[in-house]
């Protein structure tokens, strides 16, 4: 069952855990709830876990509340509840950014909110940018929200870490874990022409809590680690 816990100010992160009996060492899926006067969900999770995720989130806010419900990109675990979410709550949108609603509008049950990269949107107290990072980590629709109230980066798969993710915020190092799972589990980054400067604008931000969609969500001197992660990402390794 989906667990709900703040990560920051108005800013709720809802882990599942997978048992490490069905993926070896255990596996984690995470969506992030911003709770303002016009609440936004940064991802859905898969249509399975629907009910559970959405139990989780009506302990924070009533269902019917949402207004927007954001993804990066067109995933099982990204948007695979997408339209549940929808027919959920009657005046939600889908956001998303430009090439997503281009080549993806079709299955959304209504039409999105397109941001278009740089963009800004209020919710309230709560103030996102979209950030156009196409193929960063991989679907040419990719992008993330920069939330600057809190400075808190919703940044999708980067620093995916293995484990259930038990401990919803870390100090401790996340890039060894997720750059050893890269390298054993599959090399998942396109490695394509926009890596070095979607890390670089994100860094130039300086998040002070990076919003992982899969372990925990870390806080620390963000800046220094997505540099050393675009390091890394450089030599191939």
């Amino acid at each position: 069952m989906a667990t709900i816990e703040e990560v920051a100010d108005g800013i709720y992160r809802v882990n599942t855990p997978v048992d490490p009996s069905v993926v070896e060492g255990g596996f984690s899926f995470n969506q992030y709830l911003i709770a303002d006067e016009e609440p936004l969900l940064f991802h859905t999770g898969s249509r399975r876990l629907f009910e559970s995720v959405a139990a989780a989130i009506g302990r924070v806010i009533e269902l019917r509340e949402l207004r927007y419900v954001a993804f990066s990109h067109h995933e099982q675990d990204e948007d695979g509840a997408l339209n549940q979410f929808l027919s959920a709550a009657g005046s939600a949108l889908p956001l998303c950014g430009a090439v997503n609603a281009m080549i993806n509008a079709d299955g959304m049950d209504r039409p999105p909110r397109v941001m278009q990269d740089g963009e800004t949107l209020s919710l309230g107290r709560h103030v996102l940018r979209w950030l156009d990072a196409p193929h960063v980590p991989h679907g040419w629709e990719a992008g993330y929200l920069m939330e600057h109230t809190t400075q808190t980066l919703l940044c999708g798969d980067l620093f995916t870490q293995p484990g259930t993710g038990e401990r919803s915020v870390t100090e401790a190092d996340v890039l060894e874990p997720s750059e050893a799972f890269r390298k054993t589990g599959g090399d998942y980054f396109s490695h394509g022409a926009h890596l070095q400067r979607s890390l670089a604008r994100m860094a130039s931000l300086e998040p002070a809590l990076l919003a992982c969609m899969h372990g925990s969500a870390w806080r620390g001197d963000a800046k220094r680690l997505l540099q050393e992660l675009a390091r890394r990402l450089d030599e191939r390794g």
